[in-house]
């Protein structure tokens, strides 16, 4: 990046860092022992699918992947569409599992990207649930390299408290997204 591009508020994007992920998992001892939330085995990623046949083999690839992975254990797979056109694969695992779960988010990011869909990836989650209830998903923004905490309450509001809990509580394990205003809510997400 040279200085003409700072003059010009050019940027380099930030490149993803997908074993990122793989730091799920101890952050979620901190967060349970911080905030009482638990994971749930669940976790999803997020893509504008592409059209034609070679994403279309690239996705049927994953899902055999992940169905192959651990044999009769295999995790369940569903996929929707939301109301933006993203797809959403979620990944269902027995709840003591999350090393599993990530590593099977991992699996489908690294496969997209790999093959050249990168630039389709919005982002995965992986979900947990507190003791009253409370639904916490730890957001990962596959263009920004960061995670943030989601926390919906009914009627698209946010627990903007308990996300700020949250943040203090991982801050130290994960790499936050620094800009509250990239958040992004992910209302219905598969996954939470």
């Amino acid at each position: 990046m040279g200085f003409l591009d700072t003059l010009l508020g050019r940027t380099k994007p930030v490149q993803p860092n997908l074993d990122a992920l793989f730091a799920l998992p101890s952050a979620a001892i901190t967060l349970e022992a911080a905030t009482a939330l638990v994971p749930t085995g669940t976790g999803s990623v997020s893509f504008r699918a592409a059209e034609g046949r070679a994403f279309r083999d690239i996705e049927a690839e994953v899902r055999e992947l992940l169905e192959a992975d651990r044999g009769p254990s295999a995790p369940a797979i569903d996929v929707s569409i939301d109301s933006y056109g993203f797809t959403w694969l979620e990944i269902k695992c027995p709840s003591d599992q999350l090393e599993a779960v990530v590593t099977d988010v991992h699996a489908v990011n690294s496969s997209l990207a790999d093959n050249g869909f990168g630039p389709q990836l919005l982002c995965s989650l992986v979900g947990f649930r507190g003791p009253a209830g409370q639904r916490l998903a730890i957001v990962y923004l596959y263009k920004r390299g960061t995670f943030y905490p989601f926390a919906p309450l009914s009627g698209e509001r946010r627990d903007n408290a308990l996300e700020l809990q949250v943040r203090g509580a991982i801050e130290g394990e994960l790499k936050i997204e620094p800009d509250l205003t990239r958040w992004f809510p992910v209302w219905g997400a598969p996954g939470m």
